[in-house]
């Protein structure tokens, strides 16, 4: 990662755009929006939102309008592959308005991987159709690449392709402050209940952190996970300050 774009002073926003009616109707489990979220927390990008849109081209483009207005980068998987469903590059470059051709390009990548141009089969020709004025992401699984139009990355939906696309990916996006992670448990026995109303007043005291309740169950009964997040670790070492005092005055 060391081409990625510089660290951005501010926050750099995410949303993962899913694409594929086999993820709607259960046929297909995710397994991609928790690789993205966890790959881009780890480089300063914060993920806001997740949607996941069936093969239909009106309502991709609406939703990758909404996003790719809304935050920094949108990331889009799924429907780049070979057949008649796989819309997700004709309708970003609706959103776009723009034209969509075969890239040159993406042709020489293909020919090489499947070792000449008589292998290119129409369908596979298909993957090759990109966005005008589109980047290129590179696939280095099969070949057949994304794309990176304005703030919206377009990846594949098959998890080991797509893994190796994002890596490709990050090169080009900026990159924003690390947030930060860690936790109180307040031990069995102190359930939500005992704590929610001190809890929001300490969230209330340091609005520059988020902090967030994890309630389970286990042999020892009810147990809460209290997790403290932020950019900067001295305010996330004084929320924890204030939440271990809390907590030692509910077990006293």
């Amino acid at each position: 990662m060391e081409n990625r774009e510089p660290v951005s002073p501010s926050s750099v926003t995410a949303s993962i755009l899913v694409v594929g009616d086999e993820i709607l109707s259960g046929r297909t489990k995710d397994k991609n929006i928790g690789y993205i979220t966890e790959f881009l927390t780890a480089a300063g990008i914060d993920v806001k939102e997740v949607r996941v849109v069936p093969d239909e081209e009106d309502r991709i483009v609406e939703a990758l309008n909404a996003l790719r207005s809304r935050y920094d980068y949108v990331l889009s998987t799924g429907g780049i592959g070979p057949t008649h469903d796989d819309i997700t590059a004709d309708s970003v470059a609706k959103a776009f308005g723009v034209g969509i051709d075969v890239s040159q390009q993406a042709v020489e990548l293909m020919v090489r991987h499947y070792g000449g141009a008589e292998h290119l089969t129409p369908a596979r020709l298909r993957m090759a159709r990109i966005p005008d004025g589109a980047e290129l992401v590179l696939n280095p699984v099969s070949a057949a690449p994304g794309f990176m139009l304005g703030n919206v990355i377009v990846m594949a939906g098959v998890p080991n392709i797509m893994q190796r696309m994002l890596d490709n990916a990050i090169l080009k996006m900026r990159v924003g402050k690390v947030t930060l992670s860690d936790s109180v448990s307040p031990g069995p026995g102190i359930g939500e209940g005992m704590i929610a109303t001190p809890l929001a007043a300490i969230a209330e005291a340091h609005p520059e952190v988020s902090i967030g309740s994890y309630p389970s169950f286990g042999p020892a009964g009810f147990q809460t996970q209290l997790v403290i997040r932020g950019k900067d670790a001295a305010k996330v070492a004084a929320a924890k300050s204030d939440i271990e005092k809390m907590v030692a005055g509910i077990k006293r």
